[in-house]
This record gives structure tokens, C-alpha cells and sequence, in this order.
């Protein structure tokens, strides 16, 4: 029987196909796809932008919302009232940072992670002293303000509840004349001395002088407090005092203010007219006031963000920037995203400020403790 050798190929290895007097160094056929493959990996690896050239629409995202947060004061108020409607809600808009941050990290972006530096330093820079307990122990004077809503369910539960605040002075604004009494009946024990002007008023374990009101260009009302009164009252009844409130320290003038409120629509956007116009009349109440030592207590309709406040902003400062922890949003109650409830003071020092617990109204308490 012939034995018929057979090439050796070694472990697993094709046999050499390559034609006779061909070198070593020239691949065997069947070769020329694997090195083509190499090649055009490499060349896509290569071709790959790397983590700078990621992610550059999130960049170009988070360069615009820096600018924006840095800017936000040339945004047109003329527009439907855009500008002051951005203000309100101005430190909302950092919930965008770790939105972007997420797509970011997600593509790898080197470029957006480095842009997001400037809207985070913005933001810190505006809203970051807010962040801490700025409050100190102890105080001479503790005020509260309360809008106590003209739909609240219970009025009794709510005179109550403020009563138990212990405050020295305590505003309540948008009281209907129903109300008024039951207020004034369950909070005759712990406050002495009150007065009321109007949808406003004042209880106080204080003595009280020199009230007056004061106009603040209410041009007609709209909303629950409205429906509540008279037609003939609407534009005649108060919406802010002013009193004297009789300290160890010395007297201490004490405004209360219930601003025109605001409306969004979309055809004339964010309507403010009638508030700032309350604003500018409240301003000019302030400058005009003798006492160095001022208190303004009240629902605003508005945050000290907004521009529309600089007639009184540049008078007085807010107590729960100066001695607040956090925000202080006040309303709606269910889910507070806005301060427009404010305890604004001149010539005296804030030494706490706390938004108190829920009602039955829509707004929440605001206390801040004071000191001369």
C-alpha cells in the first residue's frame, strides 16, 4: 500500500498557499480582508471626535443658560411683561444644570461639562447665600404675615394656629368681612390691640397709634376677594396701612400691603400693571415715612427677583435673605414655588426668618424675628 505524505501545517495554521519563490514577508492569499479590516478600524477610531468635539449642542445649551441666568435683567418687560415673569421664577431655572449634566456625562462631553461652569457660577453667585441657616437665637420683636385667603374653610383653625406662632405683631391680609369677626373673636386673648382698614389688618400685643391707610392705586380687584365684596367696594376698600407700633425700643412703623395680583394669559402674557402700580405708590409711602425703623408686612404678588420692586428693594432688604434658610416660597401652599408673601425691613436687624406651617389658606405664614 502507498503511503501518501500530507504537508504539515503546525497547530491549526493554513498550509502556506502562497506560489513558489514568493517571500515570507508577502501575506498569504486570504489575508488581504483581515489587514483591510485593521485598516478601516483604525481609521474609524482615528475618525471618532474626541471628548472636546462631543456634545457640543449640550455645550452650546449650557453657554446659553449661563447667559441667560447672567442676563436675565435684559430681558424686554414690554413683552407681555416677559421679563418680570422670568424674574419671578428665576431660580427654577438651574433645575436645566443637572439636566444637562446627566447628557453630558452621557456623551462624554468634555466641552459641556466645562461650559456648565459658567451657568452654575451664575447661579451660585445670585441664589447661593440662600442656601445656608443665616438665623441667629433670639430677637426683640417677632412679626408674622399671613394671607389668610378669602376661600379659607376654616378661619378659626387658622386664627389658632397663628395665635400659637407667639408673634408680638401679626398682619393678616385678605380678610372678608365675615372673617373679620372671627379673627378678631379668637384673637382678642392673645392680642389686645389690633385694627383693620379694609381687606388688612393688624393684632398686636402692643399699643398701636397714628394708623392711616394707605393708597395703592387699586384700580378694581379681581379673584376670590373680589367675589367677596360689594361691587361699590371693589375699588374703594383698603389694601394697605400704616401704623405705629409702641416698643421698649422705640416706636417702630409697621406697613401691611395686599398688592394687585398678577395674571398670565396668552394674549397679554403676564399682566402686572395694576401691582406695579402698587408697588411704585407703596415705594413712595416708604421714602416719604419719618421713622427710621420699618417693617412691611404682606402679600406682594411678587418675588424681590423682580425688577418691578425696585422702588421699595432699594429701601428696604428682605428678612429672609438676610436671615433666612433656603428659598422661603410661600405660594401656592400645596406646592410652594414662589416668595410673594415678604417681611421687608429698614433701621432694624433680622435675626430669623421661617415660613410657618400650612392653613387653610393658599399662601403660607411668613415670621421673621427682629432686633434693634
Amino acid at each position: 500500500m502507498t503511503q501518501v505524505d500530507t504537508a504539515e501545517t503546525g497547530q491549526g495554521r493554513p498550509a502556506d498557499t502562497r506560489p513558489p519563490g514568493m517571500g515570507a514577508g508577502v501575506p498569504a492569499a486570504g489575508t488581504d480582508g483581515t489587514w483591510c479590516a485593521r485598516i478601516r478600524r483604525a481609521i474609524r477610531i482615528a475618525s471618532r471626535p474626541g471628548p472636546w468635539k462631543r456634545g457640543l449642542l449640550l455645550a452650546a445649551l449650557a453657554l446659553l443658560l449661563g447667559l441667560f441666568l447672567l442676563l436675565h435683567a435684559k430681558i424686554p418687560n414690554r413683552i407681555g411683561g416677559l421679563g418680570s415673569l422670568v424674574e419671578t421664577f428665576l431660580p427654577w431655572f438651574g433645575l436645566f444644570i443637572p439636566v444637562l449634566l446627566a447628557g453630558a456625562l452621557w456623551r462624554r462631553s468634555a466641552s459641556a461639562v466645562v461650559a456648565l461652569l459658567l451657568p452654575v457660577m451664575v447661579w451660585l453667585n445670585v441664589f447661593g447665600g440662600l442656601l445656608g441657616d443665616k438665623s441667629h437665637p433670639g430677637s426683640d420683636l417677632t412679626v408674622v404675615s399671613h394671607n389668610v385667603s378669602a376661600d379659607n374653610p376654616d378661619t378659626a383653625g387658622t386664627a389658632r394656629d397663628l395665635a400659637a406662632s407667639d408673634a408680638d405683631v401679626l398682619a393678616l391680609l385678605e380678610l372678608t368681612e365675615q372673617a373679620r369677626v372671627t379673627y378678631e373673636k379668637e384673637l382678642a386673648k392673645a392680642y389686645p390691640y389690633h385694627t383693620v382698614q379694609g381687606t388688612v389688618g393688624l393684632w398686636s400685643k402692643l399699643p398701636l397709634s397714628h394708623t392711616r391707610t394707605v393708597d395703592v392705586a387699586m384700580q378694581g380687584m379681581v379673584g376670590p376677594l373680589a367675589d367677596a365684596l360689594p361691587a361699590e367696594d371693589k375699588t374703594a376698600t383698603p389694601r394697605a396701612l400704616r401704623t405705629t407700633v409702641a416698643t421698649d425700643q422705640g416706636p417702630l412703623a409697621v406697613y401691611v400691603a395686599h398688592l394687585g395680583s398678577v395674571r398670565v394669559n396668552p394674549k397679554g402674557g403676564f399682566s402686572t400693571n395694576q401691582r406695579d402700580a402698587g408697588e411704585r405708590a407703596l415705594g413712595k409711602a416708604i421714602a416719604a415715612e419719618q421713622n427710621e425703623r420699618v417693617v412691611v408686612l404682606g402679600d406682594l404678588n411678587g418675588t424681590m427677583d423682580d425688577r418691578a420692586f425696585a422702588d421699595i428693594t432699594s429701601q428696604l432688604h428682605s428678612a429672609q435673605d438676610a436671615a433666612g434658610d433656603g428659598f422661603g416660597f410661600t405660594w401656592p401652599a400645596k406646592f410652594p414655588v414662589a416668595r410673594i408673601d415678604q417681611i421687608l425691613v429698614r433701621g432694624v436687624e433680622p435675626e430669623s426668618s421661617r415660613v410657618l406651617p400650612a392653613t387653610g389658606s393658599d399662601h403660607l405664614p411668613v415670621a421673621a424675628g427682629i432686633s434693634w
